[in-house]
């Protein structure tokens, strides 16, 4: 199949009209292989183009009228932006695939990492070549990963009236990944931390840049877990290893940050593998008991258990949790339960499977 790549990711400014100079490209591409012939269009960081939408969608219905067989994919770093001009103009025309973070399968398969090593170093192909230097491997994930995906992704793209306070509760995030914090809580840990309806604006955009979310704590009614506290949570366990500044050897025999990054480990490939199904990914909590993660799909729901060695305060609170809720499966993630290795190589379909 003729395929046409281009990207607006390069130095020079792009409009709408480079995306018609490249749609018809693609349509000459497709006109020389035969008037059946399909060809392949790909447009990398569309989002950066303003009213990409309504030129999208002239081209493409100008294509159907005229049975030109063009497949198009569009590709951008910013999730939100892209849902937001899918929604508005190109309604019914569109399926989203979405691209999370590497697993711990594709970064075995690709660079025969063991499981310590994606716990610690995370799933970031680009890195991957750098973790025999650990200096330069943290340098890269802070300057060309992090910093890109906030300065880039986020505050160029979107209005941020603190640009300062969105940095300062990502470094936050990092610190207390797989820890429960209210917004109140984060307000005196940050200086000018405005309100509490700021930080959890904040904390959505920094999710659906992929770098740090924050789940909801499973209630039987949707308003209760809107009000509830968050349990912060990277996207990818790099963020949290750079962000410490603990080293591999270091981290390794750290055990109760070790164990943060085993349960933060399980907890992205949870939400990174969930996106894009009809599975929620929760958390519950009550006075001294807690249950690290619960899948929802339908009236299926499956409570988890991390053990990872990791000393805390809070109790296992899976029966705690069965009272009160009907539960289909209660599994156990590490130690005597489920290989840890296992869990991460299987799609989180099968958790909420019979």
């Amino acid at each position: 199949m003729p395929t046409h790549y281009a990207s607006a990711d390069a130095p020079t400014l792009k409009d709408r009209t480079w995306i018609e100079q490249q749609w018809e490209i693609a349509r000459m591409a497709c006109q020389s292989a035969g008037h059946t012939q399909q060809c392949l269009l790909i447009l990398d960081e569309i989002q950066k183009i303003p009213g990409w939408s309504e030129v999208v969608k002239r081209l493409w219905d100008e294509d159907t009228a005229s049975k030109c067989c063009t497949h198009v994919i569009l590709l951008g770093s910013s999730p939100s932006l892209m849902q937001m001009g899918l929604s508005e103009s190109l309604a019914g025309r569109f399926e989203i695939l979405p691209v999370t973070h590497w697993s711990f399968g594709e970064m075995h398969e690709a660079f025969a990492w063991d499981l310590k090593q994606y716990v610690y170093f995370g799933g970031y192909p680009g890195a991957a070549a750098l973790v025999g230097d650990e200096s330069r491997w943290m340098q890269y994930v802070l300057e060309s990963l992090i910093e890109t995906s906030i300065s880039r992704d986020i505050l160029l793209m979107t209005r941020v009236d603190k640009p300062a306070l969105l940095r300062r509760l990502f470094e936050l995030g990092c610190s207390y990944s797989g820890r429960i914090l209210s917004f109140q809580k984060m307000v005196g840990q940050l200086q000018d931390a405005g309100n509490t309806t700021t930080l959890a604006h904040y904390l959505q955009l920094l999710s659906s840049a992929g770098l740090l979310t924050g789940l909801q704590k499973y209630a039987g009614q949707v308003v209760r877990r809107r009000a509830s506290s968050p349990k912060l949570l990277v996207m990818n366990t790099a963020l949290m290893s750079v962000s410490s500044g603990i080293t591999y050897e270091e981290a390794r025999i750290d055990f109760e940050f070790w164990g943060r990054l085993v349960e933060s480990t399980v907890g992205a490939a949870l939400v990174n593998g969930a996106t894009g199904t009809n599975i929620e990914v929760f958390y519950w909590a009550n006075r001294n008991r807690e249950v690290d993660f619960v899948l929802q799909r339908g009236k299926r729901l499956v409570a988890i258990e991390v053990k990872s060695g990791q000393r805390r305060g809070t109790l296992p609170g899976i029966e705690a949790f069965c009272k009160e809720f009907p539960v289909t499966r209660k599994l156990l993630v590490g130690a005597d339960g489920i290989p840890l290795e296992d869990f991460l190589t299987a799609p989180v379909e099968e958790w909420v499977e019979l």
